[in-house]
């Protein structure tokens, strides 16, 4: 996988800066920054794409824990985000269903 989630991003912190940052260990396919949906502001977190999984691990050695801007990125393989079911939730029924006590012989 050669996707990196990269954590504890100061709020000043822009793409292209990102970009620079892991452009010295290979080469940079895409920087993303999330930021709320309702306000716009960054969240603190992004995600960075190398071009190869060699490139991605070398890139996590060399930043994580690294400062910049006065805070030590978090920085690891990122992981497949979860398929969300449409309801919101799953496994947890609070009506019905779901074992019973009673029989009917």
């Amino acid at each position: 996988m050669n996707k990196l989630f990269v954590g504890n991003l100061s709020f000043n912190i822009t793409e292209n800066d990102l970009q620079d940052a892991f452009a010295a260990h290979g080469n940079v396919l895409e920087t993303n920054l999330m930021t709320d949906r309702a306000t716009g502001r960054p969240r603190g977190f992004g995600f960075v794409t190398m071009s190869s999984p060699e490139e991605a691990q070398k890139a996590v050695e060399a930043m994580n824990g690294k400062s910049i801007d006065g805070r030590a990125l978090t920085v690891n393989i990122a992981r497949p985000r979860e398929e969300r079911s449409p309801s919101g939730g799953g496994g947890r029924r609070q009506y019905g269903g779901g074992g019973g006590g009673r029989s009917n012989y």
